[in-house]
């Protein structure tokens, strides 16, 4: 047998069901063991896990974070644009501010609510009813129009492109799996998958890595890495893609990330990414019963740091992989083709990799893709069970509220199915995910910033500042899905009137955007009531808190931090 043959063969084919079917006993075996710790059906088990270690949380995050999107979509604009999306992945230093900051705020108003809260708890404490109910609203909305929709979609062009499967059947099969674990595995399915497939899905695609470069550099890693750079350097009219800020507007992408603009705008949608969604959030709100705050907050934080670490990783995994597969497929003495950039890395794993080995990484890579798609819908189940449900039907048996939480599920399956052929009559996928993003972040990020920091902003302000910020982002939306995220001209009065609005660079837009909805913010709170005692209360530390908060950390948490900031300071000194 030919192990350096570049297509999927026999063998990679045995390997990859035999995996899956040990990955799948692997599972069952850990649900069964922890359902045999319980008291029966306990929906906040089903939904929130029961308190893993920091190094399963750590692992959780940055698996729910790995989707298809990444193996199809980061690949591919590496290959195309270089760098220049690396502001998006090289983001540890956020997932930080959720362990340092918002863990210990979140876990106070467990305390306060005495539960586990979701994120919609928190603005229905701190603002309205209504406020709440909207933030679930719009994060369904989101999760619909970006994750579950989106996944599918790139799964599907993955599968199709590595194992040959057809697209739809790729697609519909990923979603209906994924519904199934999940409904089935809960909370602890998702947690135990992720721990299996993260070490497989980093080892794997680092020897993709250095194999391409090896292969690029005639058997050198870094005489490949040499080739790789003074390949991609010469790209864009001599511009380069080897860089994450363009500065002149001669540089063909100026006109989508216009100097450090770029850099604001990222940090937008993922502070709301890292610190306020549900998606994430929910990986670290886990405890187990009466255990005491410090060692809650310290797990969490631990785990945090621990995802900031791994968070550095897929720049290499992935977007650097692109970039070797545009620098292979240059030169046609390696029998390299890539007539699709989105197929990038798939081709790379079929080119590169040896036989067997393909098999192996593959497991992985469906992990991941399972155990990210299974993270959505779990979430979208907690938000509608904890939120719409449970007050409408109080009293219910545990057993009838994780049915409940199951079915939403498929519904959250179906409306995903249901969109994926407007999403792909759109524009490209990373246009389309990067606008939705820049439209929802700026009303999330300025509701739980000022909610947190400031005990002027009254309920009224934060009901209408995330009422009238996700209003305006779909008006927005709208224009974009309208005129091709800008590039097409409306003829007309008004529409010529109206430029700044919908012809704006999706980066600026979203900055002003946000600024806009804290001025609206601002000026509501000068005329609608203050926040009430136990309002202020929620945001509050009592000393004994801080106090728990000092004891949840030592020197070596503070290290580890500060290792993460550096590293990913030195990638933006490396790559300016």
């Amino acid at each position: 047998m030919n192990w350096n043959t570049h297509e999927f063969v026999w063998l990679d084919w045995a390997i990859l069901i035999v995996g899956l079917l040990l990955v799948g006993w692997m599972v069952y075996r850990a649900i069964q063991k922890d359902k045999r710790t319980q008291q029966g059906a306990d929906s906040e088990d089903y939904l929130f896990g029961k308190g893993e270690p920091w190094y399963i949380i750590g692992a959780a995050i940055f698996a729910a974070n790995i989707g298809s999107e990444h193996l199809v979509g980061l690949a591919g604009t590496g290959a195309k644009d270089g760098v220049g999306m690396a502001h998006w992945e090289m983001q540890g230093w956020m997932i930080l501010i959720l362990g340092w900051l918002f863990v210990p705020f979140y876990q106070l108003l467990n305390n306060k609510l005495g539960k586990i809260i979701t994120m919609p708890d928190f603005l229905k404490f701190r603002y309205t009813q209504a406020t709440g109910s909207w933030l679930s609203i719009i994060t369904l909305v989101a999760y619909v129009l970006t994750k579950v929709s989106v996944t599918a979609f790139t799964g599907g062009i993955f599968f199709e492109y590595l194992l040959g499967i057809p697209f739809w059947y790729g697609a519909v099969g990923l979603i209906v799996i994924t519904a199934i674990f999940t409904v089935f595995g809960g909370m602890k399915g998702v947690m135990t998958l992720s721990a299996i497939q993260t070490p497989i899905l980093i080892i794997g695609s680092f020897l993709v890595l250095f194999l391409g470069l090896a292969t690029l550099g005639g058997g050198s890693i870094t005489q490949g890495w040499t080739n790789m750079m003074d390949f991609c350097s010469q790209l864009h009219d001599g511009y380069g893609t080897t860089h994450m800020f363009h500065w002149e507007e001669g540089d063909p992408m100026y006109k989508e990330y216009p100097g450090f603009v770029v850099f604001i705008g990222a940090s937008i949608i993922g502070f709301w990414y890292w610190c306020t969604d549900q998606h994430i959030v929910q990986r670290v709100l886990g405890q187990r019963k009466g255990e005491p705050n410090e060692e809650v907050m310290k797990r969490a934080r631990r785990g945090t740091i621990a995802a900031g670490y791994f968070k550095l990783l897929p720049v290499f995994m992935f977007l650097i992989p692109g970039m070797v597969a545009a620098a292979l497929a240059d030169d046609s003495s390696f029998g390299f083709s890539l007539e699709n950039t989105d197929a990038a890395f798939a081709q790379m794993v079929k080119f590169i990799l040896p036989a067997g080995v393909k098999g192996i990484v593959t497991i992985g890579f469906i992990c991941a893709l399972v155990a990210s798609l299974a993270a959505f819908f779990n979430s979208c189940a907690t938000l509608f069970t904890e939120d719409f449900y449970k007050p409408m039907k109080k009293g219910k048996s545990e057993a009838h509220y994780v049915f409940v939480g199951r079915a939403a599920t498929v519904v959250v399956v179906i409306l995903g199915l249901a969109w994926m052929p407007v999403m792909m009559s759109m524009d490209t996928l990373y246009s389309y995910l990067q606008n939705i993003q820049s439209l929802l972040a700026p009303a999330m990020v300025a509701v739980f910033t000022m909610g947190i920091f400031s005990k002027k902003i009254t309920p009224l302000a934060g009901q209408w500042g995330l009422i009238g910020g996700f209003i305006i982002g779909m008006v927005r939306l709208v224009t974009n899905v309208i005129t091709h995220n800008g590039n097409a001209v409306m003829e007309g009065a008004f529409w010529e009137n109206t430029t700044w609005f919908w012809q704006t660079n999706w980066l600026v837009f979203e900055i002003w955007l946000l600024v806009f909805i804290i001025a609206l913010m601002i000026v509501v709170s000068m005329f609608t009531p203050k926040p009430s005692a136990a309002q202020i209360e929620a945001i509050t530390f009592t000393k004994e808190y801080k106090a728990s908060i000092l004891k949840s950390w030592n020197k070596w948490d503070i290290v580890a931090t500060l290792g993460v900031v550096a590293l990913c300071a030195a990638f933006y000194a490396y790559f300016w």
